[in-house]
């Protein structure tokens, strides 16, 4: 009886999931230009949209996701995924002047690094929460 062929070259089935664009979301540079005041304070205060998971009135800025209620964003401030954006975000975003820097114009310079924090709720409530579980704490 004969073996079947084995087939060693598997094609392009493992790069497609790069090439769909169905699920895609903000990169850190186009995050890293909501984080500025004049689009924060747009983002975090827009107008209701029936369409959008909870009308558009809690959405984290730093992951780029609108949740359904002021609890479900609550819950994502605490999970891993958050704060793994949040210390992706902490690495200034790549420029054209550090590509040029890298392709031999000039000496190449590490990225900086700052300080980023979960936002705020527009009401405040988020520090309230906070406070709370430092005290239980």
């Amino acid at each position: 009886m004969t073996y079947k062929r084995k087939k060693y070259h598997y094609g392009d089935t493992h790069l497609r999931k790069r090439w769909r664009t169905k699920r895609r979301k903000k990169d850190l540079d186009e995050i890293d230009e909501d984080l500025k005041e004049e689009n924060a304070e747009k983002l975090l205060n827009q107008e209701i949209d029936l369409d959008k998971p909870g009308n558009a009135q809690f959405y984290c800025l730093h992951c780029a996701r609108y949740f359904i209620s002021e609890q479900a964003l609550k819950e994502h401030f605490r999970t891993k995924v958050h704060k793994r954006r949040l210390k992706a975000l902490e690495l200034e975003p790549y420029t054209i002047e550090e590509s040029e820097r890298a392709a031999g114009k000039g000496s190449y310079q590490l990225p900086k690094k700052r300080k980023i924090e979960t936002q705020t709720l527009v009401d405040g409530t988020m520090q309230k929460i906070e406070d709370e579980d430092v005290k239980m704490n």
